[in-house]
């Protein structure tokens, strides 16, 4: 299980915001794997990957684990160290630029796991959660759901580290991978589309 590291400064949450580094990291939790190994997975190309890759490893998100001589070279293997957290002053104080590309890369990874996940039968479970709640509140109130959301933030973090407890020395019986996906934002309702006329419709029939 790895950690959570909180992201503080602005400048590291804008290292992170690279699609691919998110796409890495994802990769790379609980196993190791090579930039060329990874290259595949994510059809990157293996320059580009290695890059992103010792980046990472320089800001203290993933480290090198070992060392595989291969067909006169040397393979290095990675694995994540720790799972970056964005705290609130850090998210504020990023700019617009590195919002857009965190939550890109953020959504896109949020919806390849969901789409999996309902595939193969994820969703089947009992206990198995999926929500939306739309709310109209004021200020304080906002800043109250993001309070909560918060605390059951740590709450998640808690149940995780008490299963670690539980499972370690065993064979794992029980074990589950599980995710647990949260969002708080403004509501911005799409466009109605537009009608088009009758008669444009007629002549293109």
């Amino acid at each position: 299980m790895r950690p959570y590291q909180d992201i503080t400064d602005p400048a590291l949450a804008k290292a992170l915001a690279h699609p691919l580094r998110t796409r890495i990291l994802a990769s790379l939790e609980g196993r190791t794997a090579s930039p060329s190994e990874l290259a595949d997975e994510l059809e990157a190309p293996l320059g580009v990957l290695s890059y992103h890759v010792r980046r990472l490893s320089a800001l203290g998100f993933v480290k090198l684990v070992k060392r595989v001589p291969r067909r006169g070279a040397v393979e290095h293997y990675y694995t994540a160290v720790s799972r970056p957290r964005i705290t609130d002053q850090a998210w504020g104080s990023a700019p617009a630029v590195v919002k857009e590309a965190t939550l890109g890369a953020a959504l896109a990874q949020i919806g390849d796991h969901v789409n999996a996940a309902a595939a193969a039968g994820g969703f089947d479970a009992r206990e198995a959660h999926l929500t939306r709640s739309p709310v109209t509140v004021d200020e304080q109130g906002f800043r109250a759901l993001a309070t909560e959301l918060e605390k059951l933030t740590g709450r998640i973090r808690q149940i995780e580290l008490d299963s670690a407890k539980r499972l370690a020395g065993k064979d794992h019986p029980g074990e589950r991978e599980a995710t647990v996906v949260m969002m708080l934002f403004n509501t911005v309702r799409p466009a109605p589309q537009r009608r088009r006329p009758r008669s444009a419709i007629r002549d293109r029939a």
